[in-house]
C-alpha cells in the first residue's frame, strides 16, 4: 500500500467534512460489514487521522496498513457496527502510539494535505500561503502533549463528537471535555505567541 490507496482514491478530496459527511457504513442492526467495505469507506478517515496525529510522511502508509491489519484481525470482535468510526479511531490512536514509542516518531505533520482541498488550480502565491498555514498547524499540534493532541485532532480536524471520542479513547466523557478545553486553550496560546513573535521580527 503506497501513495495513499489505489488510483481511484487519489481523486477523493481529503477533508474532515467529506470523511464524516456519511461517516458510518449503513448496516442492519448487529450486522458487521465486510472488511473490504470498511477499507473502502474508512481509508481516507484512517489516513488523515494517522497524519494528523503526527506520523511522519515516510511512515504514514506503513502505519495505515498496520491499522487495517488490526481492523481485519479484530473485526470478528466488533459488536457495535453503528459505532464503527469511533472503534476505528481507537485502533488508529493505539497504533500511532505504538509506532511513536517504537520508532520515536516526533516529526509532526507535513503540508501536502491542503492540496486535496483545492477546487481549482492555485497560483504559486496561494500554494505558498497554504503551505505556510499547514506548517504552522503542524508545529502547533506538535507542541501539544499526546493526550491533548489526540482529543484536539479528533474534535477539530476529524469533527468527531465528544461521545465518539470518549468511546474511541476509552475515557470518560468529562475527561474528553476537559482535555479538549485545555487543548484549545494551549493551541490558542501558542498561536498567539507565534503571531506576536512574527510581528516582533517584522519590526526589526
Amino acid at each position: 500500500m503506497s501513495g495513499r490507496h489505489s488510483a481511484h482514491h487519489h481523486d477523493v478530496p481529503l477533508t474532515p467534512t467529506d470523511a464524516n459527511a456519511d461517516s458510518e457504513v449503513r448496516v442492519a442492526e448487529h450486522e458487521v460489514p465486510a472488511f473490504l467495505a470498511i477499507y473502502d469507506r474508512y481509508f481516507e478517515f484512517v489516513w488523515s487521522s494517522v497524519k494528523y496525529l503526527g506520523v511522519g510522511p515516510d511512515a504514514i502508509d506503513d502505519v495505515v496498513q498496520e491499522v487495517f491489519m488490526v481492523i481485519h484481525s479484530r473485526l470478528h470482535t466488533q459488536r457495535h457496527p453503528e459505532a464503527m468510526r469511533s472503534w476505528i479511531y481507537g485502533i488508529v490512536r493505539r497504533t500511532v502510539s505504538a509506532h511513536r514509542r517504537s520508532n520515536r516518531a516526533r516529526s509532526g505533520l507535513e503540508a501536502r494535505w491542503e492540496q486535496s482541498h483545492l477546487k481549482a488550480p492555485a497560483t504559486p502565491l496561494q500554494l505558498a500561503e497554504r503551505h505556510a498555514q499547514v506548517e504552522l498547524l503542524a508545529a502547533l499540534l506538535a507542541e501539544l502533549d499526546e493526550a491533548k493532541r489526540e482529543v484536539f485532532v479528533a474534535a477539530e480536524l476529524e469533527e468527531m463528537t465528544a461521545p465518539e471520542i470518549a468511546d474511541a479513547l476509552e475515557i470518560p466523557l468529562n475527561t474528553v471535555y476537559s482535555r479538549l478545553r485545555a487543548a484549545r486553550q494551549a493551541f490558542e496560546e501558542r498561536l498567539a505567541r507565534r503571531v506576536a513573535r512574527e510581528k516582533g521580527d517584522q519590526r526589526t
